[in-house]
C-alpha cells in the first residue's frame, strides 16, 4: 500500500492550519495513498508565544476536527496527526488522532513529555497513561507514537511485540545543536529496533526542523523531505517486513522480558 507524510510550517490561525491539512488529505488520497501522517500539536503556532497551541486546545468535537472529518468523509485514507486537547483549565493533552471516513478511530495521548533542551512540555501539558492499541490499515498494524516517544525504544519495541508492521509518529522535532542528526539517527533506529517501518511526519518552520521521512525496516529511507512544506509518498509491505524479520530476527532473538512501560 502506499503511504505518506506531509509537513508544512503551523500557524497562528487554527482555520488556516485546518484548511492546510485539508488540502494535504485531498492530495494525499488522489494519489491513492492509504495512510498520512501529519505533524504534531496543529492547532497553533506562534514564535512569540510558545504556549499558544496549549491556549488553543479545543475538544475533539471542535471546529479543527470537525473540517477534518469533514474531508476524510471523502474517502477512505488513514490520517494521523496530532492537537492539544483540554485537560483542566489551563492544561492540556497531547492528543494524537486517527481519522477514516469522517471518524475518529483511534486517540493517544502522549507519554512522553519534552522536558529536554530547555523546554518543559509537562509545564502545561498532561501526559497519557496508556499505550494506544494497535491500528489496522488494510491489513498492516500500525503503532501509534508522538515526536519525543521516538528517544524511548521500549515503546517502539512494546509495539513491535504487539504485532505492529509500522510506527507512525507526527512531530515538531525542534531545531538546535545536533537535533537534525539525532533526528535521522533515532527514526533508523527505531526502525531496526522493532523491523518495522516508520513514517514520521516533523512541522516545519522557524521552530523546527520538517525532514519527514518514511524508514523501511532495515532503516533505510525511502522518502524524505527538506525543511520546506512538502507531500511525501512511499509504498510499503507486509512482505517486506517479513522479509527482514526473517534476516534481522531480533525480536525473537532477544534475552529480555517484554518492556514494563507503565
Amino acid at each position: 500500500m502506499f503511504v505518506a507524510a506531509g509537513q508544512f510550517a503551523v500557524g497562528p490561525s487554527w482555520e488556516k492550519n485546518a484548511e492546510t491539512c485539508a488540502s494535504l488529505m485531498s492530495q494525499a488520497a488522489g494519489e491513492g495513498v492509504s495512510l498520512l501522517v501529519l505533524p504534531e500539536a496543529l492547532l497553533a503556532r506562534n514564535d512569540i508565544d510558545p504556549d499558544l497551541s496549549v491556549k488553543s486546545a479545543q475538544l475533539l468535537e471542535g471546529g479543527f476536527l470537525t473540517r477534518l472529518l469533514r474531508e476524510s468523509a471523502q474517502n477512505e485514507m488513514t490520517t494521523i496527526l496530532t492537537i492539544h486537547v483540554p485537560s483542566v483549565p489551563g492544561r492540556a493533552f497531547n492528543m494524537l488522532v486517527a481519522l477514516r471516513g469522517g471518524r475518529v478511530v483511534a486517540h493517544y495521548a502522549k507519554l512522553h513529555l519534552y522536558d529536554a533542551f530547555a523546554i518543559q512540555e509537562s509545564r502545561n501539558v498532561d501526559a497519557g497513561d496508556a499505550i494506544a492499541p494497535l491500528l489496522d490499515v488494510d491489513g498492516l498494524k500500525v503503532g501509534l507514537m508522538t515526536c519525543y516517544d521516538l528517544r524511548f525504544p521500549e515503546l517502539a519495541l512494546a509495539h513491535a511485540l504487539q504485532g505492529a508492521d509500522i510506527l507512525a509518529l507526527p512531530a515538531a522535532w525542534v531545531r538546535g545543536a545536533l537535533k537534525e542528526h539525532h533526528w535521522a539517527t533515532l527514526l533508523a533506529a527505531r526502525a531496526l529496533d522493532a523491523t518495522c517501518y516508520v513514517i514520521a511526519a516533523g512541522e516545519c518552520g522557524n521552530k523546527n526542523i520538517g525532514q519527514s521521512r518514511v524508514i523501511d525496516p532495515f532503516g533505510v529511507t525511502i522518502a524524505a523531505a527538506a525543511e520546506t512544506p512538502a507531500l511525501i509518498m512511499a509504498e510499503v509491505s507486509a512482505e517486506r517486513v517479513k522479509q527482514v524479520r526473517a534476516q534481522l530476527p531480533v525480536l525473537i532473538n532477544r534475552r529480555f522480558a517484554p518492556p514494563q512501560l507503565l
